[in-house]
């Protein structure tokens, strides 16, 4: 997924149990399907070139069993480790909290919510018969990608509609050349998981 034409957006199946989506560059060509597998203990995702499933290009798997610490570990298509994304524990009730680290097992970056009250109104009414349907335009989430110096470089948003199902990626600032993959595969999880929880 090198060289990204941001935006990219996540587009979810709305017609089917998995939690799969695509993601689509600016062109709205597919750079990535994502593949959940169902009724894992612990996560593994396939992330393929396209929803043909032909090719398999990175593979996430978790490396804790349901812990609140637990770090999703990417590896591509030789299975070598590059990095992997780490849900910083308690930090992540209340404001989502995400630390991208590198093949040198360095933090990177950090993914928090822009305005964690949004979330929080966004997963109340959720739970609400029939306001349910309309949360997916009235509560949206920004996520924020920061760098070690505190500057966004990846801004994440859940789009308007009745389901909630897509998301959009924009790129705000720069990354280095070989970061793209690591930040991409982090947002990609990072989506599975807190469209989980709310």
């Amino acid at each position: 997924m090198q060289d990204i034409n941001f935006p990219v957006t996540f587009e979810f199946k709305i017609s089917t149990l998995a939690n799969d989506f695509t993601a689509k560059d600016s062109s709205g060509k597919p750079i990535a399907y994502v593949r959940q597998k169902m009724f894992k203990l612990k996560e593994d995702i396939s992330i393929y070139e396209n929803d043909t499933k032909a090719k398999l290009n990175y593979k996430i798997k978790a490396d804790k069993w349901l812990d609140f610490s637990t770090a999703y570990s990417f590896y591509d298509h030789s299975d070598k480790e590059f990095g992997k994304v780490a849900r910083k524990g308690w930090k992540s009730l209340w404001n989502a909290h995400y630390e991208i680290i590198d093949q040198h097992q360095k933090k990177q970056y950090v993914i928090n919510e822009k305005n964690p009250w949004v979330k929080v109104l966004d997963s109340m009414l959720g739970e609400i018969p029939v306001l349910s349907f309309f949360t997916g335009y009235l509560f949206n989430p920004t996520y924020l990608v920061k760098n070690q110096q505190g500057k966004t470089v990846v801004e994440l948003k859940k789009l308007k509609s009745f389901f909630g199902k897509n998301f959009e990626v924009s790129k705000i600032g720069e990354l280095d050349s070989d970061d793209d993959d690591r930040v991409m595969l982090s947002l990609m999880m990072f989506v599975l998981l807190e469209r989980r929880r709310g």
